[in-house]
């Protein structure tokens, strides 16, 4: 096999990050990772982040990549933690300018925060190829959660992000700024159009009580047995299940503290004055 794929769970979040290797260069990609934060201190901390970067090193790899699938709004990005230690170009999407002047607007965000991805090395379009190592992936556009979302194809392996989740759990909600459930079911049944023995790693595990958590599966078992989006379910009959179920989800736990990291590439907000960095919370704007 050329690539390894070495994942890394969170339970706070039950968030997956992935190490990817190409074994024959040791060069890697990081994707999706996590920065810690309690939100009752609003202490931020890394012992997610530094799994990554001991495994990092003790594998001798080079991290080409830090990839982001979308602006996360479930756990904060560590991105630019990982880039200061373990180097890479940090990418995502190039839908990212939507979304950034979305929040930037929610959130006030200071006049010299400009929504144009800047804020990351790299933003990929539809289609585009790239390097880790010898493997040669593929970055699919497949908004409809958030404008931004990818995933990444490679070797005989997809991530997802939060576009699908387990078969038994189904699909992302579509009710975020910008997001579509139309959209979503036709996202979802791109990746569902790769080949059936792909292996499929999904961002995130909310198992069902009895289950352990998991994040690999395949496009075959998705097709089968995903309680959203398997084969059979039409575009219809899925946003009409969407849009009731997440008129009944409740706003993320950290939807406030993330979105303003990772819409800046895993940077803190700028300092103010006093040499401490804040965090925005708009009073009677979300959830209602």
């Amino acid at each position: 096999m050329q690539t390894h794929v070495q994942p890394f769970f969170d339970p706070s979040t039950w968030t997956v990050s992935y190490v990817v290797v190409d074994v024959a260069t040791r060069h890697a990609a990081i994707i999706d990772p996590v920065l810690d934060f309690n939100v009752k201190s609003g202490r931020t901390s890394t012992q997610s982040a530094d799994r990554i970067i001991d495994y990092a090193r003790s594998e001798q790899l080079t991290v080409d990549w830090i990839l982001e699938t979308h602006a996360h709004a479930d756990h904060l990005s560590s991105a630019r933690y990982l880039q200061q230690t373990l180097g890479g170009n940090i990418a995502i999407g190039e839908n990212i300018r939507q979304v950034q002047a979305v929040f930037k607007k929610l959130f006030n965000l200071e006049r010299n925060f400009l929504p144009d991805g800047s804020q990351f090395d790299h933003l990929f379009t539809d289609g585009e190829r790239f390097q880790i190592g010898n493997t040669t992936v593929t970055a699919l556009l497949v908004p409809g959660h958030t404008p931004a979302d990818m995933a990444y194809v490679l070797d005989d392996a997809v991530f997802v992000g939060d576009t699908l989740f387990m078969p038994d759990v189904g699909s992302a909600r579509a009710d975020f700024p910008g997001g579509d459930a139309h959209t979503l079911y036709r996202s979802m049944r791109r990746i569902l159009n790769l080949p059936g023995d792909m292996r499929m790693y999904v961002c995130h595990d909310y198992p069902p009580q009895g289950r352990a958590a998991r994040w690999e599966t395949t496009v075959a078992e998705q097709r089968a047995h995903n309680i959203h989006v398997r084969d059979g379910i039409s575009e219809d009959e899925f946003v009409t299940m969407r849009k009731a179920r997440d008129a009944t989800l409740e706003v993320p736990a950290l939807i406030i503290p993330s979105i303003q990291i990772n819409v800046r590439a895993g940077q803190m907000p700028p300092p103010e004055d006093d040499g401490v960095s804040y965090l925005k919370v708009p009073l009677n704007v979300l959830g209602a």
